[in-house]
């Protein structure tokens, strides 16, 4: 949707800077759409969209990030940076609880990076370059770094570090926990109920550490699997809000016009996300580079953002999106080109061997893709065989390593050494995970490149070696690059406030009332 159409339905919709400075009204329920419906709430064992939006409420990361993606307060109200820029010191905030009434204090935070560090490939990244993390009391945290780490101050985002209470995780079997299914953070709402196929609840937390928050009583996520069902329980007043990518795209402009509907673009900023073919470079035909480049070539990206997104999407170029740090378009291009898809074939030597697909269990938009590009992949010569699976079942399969080509959509959490970087990195291939470098794809120079940009001065030189970086991999191929997506949220308008920060509707509902 055009940026000129989403202001217009804003204004119309009185979403203006006066709107947002009225007093805010308390309690209210507010029903909201959630697709898929999560494999589970543990923010730190499990980290796909549809948990994040749900458990970003639930628990909470030392800092929140606005949408020009700022480090706000949250659990940590101040912090410090040395000279030589190695030492962050974090003054956390006091009188904060856990849903179960025990107090939050350094020691969790000191438990969650140590768990992280094991479970959530994204933070293992990131805290590659801490040499040591301390507690000299109960409420300051001291990271020292290794060398310098440009990016820091943008990794303690909720889906990225959520803070675990160590009192109910410290000696358990962290993946057969059971508050895995009944999550206790210190967040705005606390975990109530979830009836599978039908609904999880979340309630007010009556003793939040914001006085005054939360505004809403409660919070009811809506599983409704059929996308046309989504857009009816919209439309006869069943859900009040349809979080980005929860109705099919060739429905947003219609429901867009519905009378006291408000649309709006932001709250993706912090995670601009990418979709991709994940390429199996392990073996089979996919382990050559040529074979790879003829899957960029065979498949038409622009049918796909313009007939199966709607437009909503924009082709991409590489392993960043345009809207993050040191992007460049300076690289290898992929047209499409049949033509070129099947000389690249021939002279790879591929002989018809079968090639797995497995879509993305998403909705139909996925489904159509999947189809689509299956499609493309046969019309140049390729034997290419869907594998149908659900959402937990994809990621099985892909962290497993046991697919060929499987589709995928990324966070880029605003810097290449944040969102990029997992993905190629050959430290980051490591089995049974769903978010590193699942592809298998290890190129020592990029290794280096990334290690460098990570830690390099100033800007101008870390730009320098991520465009370096960039040009390597296009023309490598490791994944297929597709679109850049966008997800407009939509939602009554008396629903005020939702969309505040960087991750919009993942952390909002704090923030969020209702103008009954």
């Amino acid at each position: 949707m055009p940026k000129r159409v989403l202001l217009g339905l804003l204004l119309a919709c009185g979403l203006t800077a006066s709107a947002l400075a009225q007093e805010p009204k308390t309690g209210g329920v507010i029903n909201a759409v959630i697709q898929p419906e999560p494999p589970g709430l543990m923010l730190a064992m499990v980290q796909n969209g549809p948990v994040q939006m749900v458990s970003g409420n639930i628990f909470e990361g030392l800092l929140r990030y606005s949408p020009k993606l700022e480090p706000q307060p949250e659990l940590a109200e101040s912090w410090t940076v040395s000279e030589d820029a190695k030492t962050y010191t974090f003054k956390l905030k006091k009188g904060v609880t856990w849903h179960d009434g025990k107090p939050f204090t350094a020691a969790d935070v000191l438990f969650s990076i140590e768990m992280l560090k094991q479970t959530h490939a994204r933070a293992r990244n990131n805290l590659g370059q801490v040499d040591k993390v301390e507690a000299p009391d109960d409420y300051t945290v001291v990271f020292t770094l290794k060398q310098p780490f440009g990016p820091f101050l943008g990794i303690f985002e909720v889906g990225s570090m959520p803070m675990v209470p160590k009192h109910l995780y410290d000696g358990t079997d962290w993946k057969t926990n059971p508050y895995n299914n009944a999550p206790v953070g210190t967040g705005p709402f606390m975990f109530k109920e979830w009836q599978k196929g039908s609904f999880i609840r979340l309630v007010k937390n009556p003793n939040y550490h914001e006085k005054g928050k939360p505004y809403l009583d409660e919070i009811y996520w809506q599983v409704i699997p059929d996308a046309a069902a989504r857009s009816v329980a919209y439309e006869t007043g069943k859900v009040d809000v349809l979080p980005g990518g929860s109705v099919e795209n060739f429905d947003v402009p219609r429901l867009s016009k519905l009378k006291d509907t408000c649309v709006t673009g932001a709250g993706w900023e912090f995670f601009s996300p990418l979709a991709w073919l994940w390429l199996n470079n392990r073996q089979g035909p996919l382990a050559d580079k040529r074979v790879r480049q003829a899957i960029m070539f065979a498949i038409d990206r622009d049918f796909a953002k313009d007939v199966i997104w709607n437009g909503l999407g924009k082709v991409a170029t590489g392993p960043s999106a345009s809207t993050i740090k040191y992007y460049t378009d300076d690289v290898p291009k992929y047209p499409y080109d049949p033509a070129k898809a099947k000389a690249l074939l021939k002279e790879a030597g591929y002989k018809g061997e079968k090639i797995r697909l497995l879509p993305l269990a998403y909705g139909e938009t996925w489904q159509r893709w999947g189809e689509a590009v299956k499609q493309n992949l046969q019309d140049v010569g390729m034997n290419i065989e869907t594998i149908a699976t659900d959402v937990a079942g994809g990621n099985q399969k892909i962290g497993d390593w046991d697919y060929d080509i499987a589709f995928t959509y990324l966070y880029q959490y605003g810097d290449p050494a944040l969102g990029v970087g997992r993905n190629y990195v050959s430290s980051a291939i490591a089995k049974g995970q769903v978010f590193n470098n699942v592809e298998g794809y290890s190129n020592p120079e990029i290794d280096k490149l990334f290690a460098d940009g990570a830690v390099a001065t100033p800007d101008s030189k870390r730009k320098e070696i991520y465009e370096k970086a960039q040009k390597i991999l296009v023309e490598d191929v490791p994944v297929a690059w597709m679109l850049e997506l966008q997800f407009p949220t939509i939602m009554r308008c008396k629903v005020k406030n939702l969309i505040t920060t960087g991750i919009g509707v993942n952390d909002g509902f704090k923030d969020a009332w209702l103008d009954k």
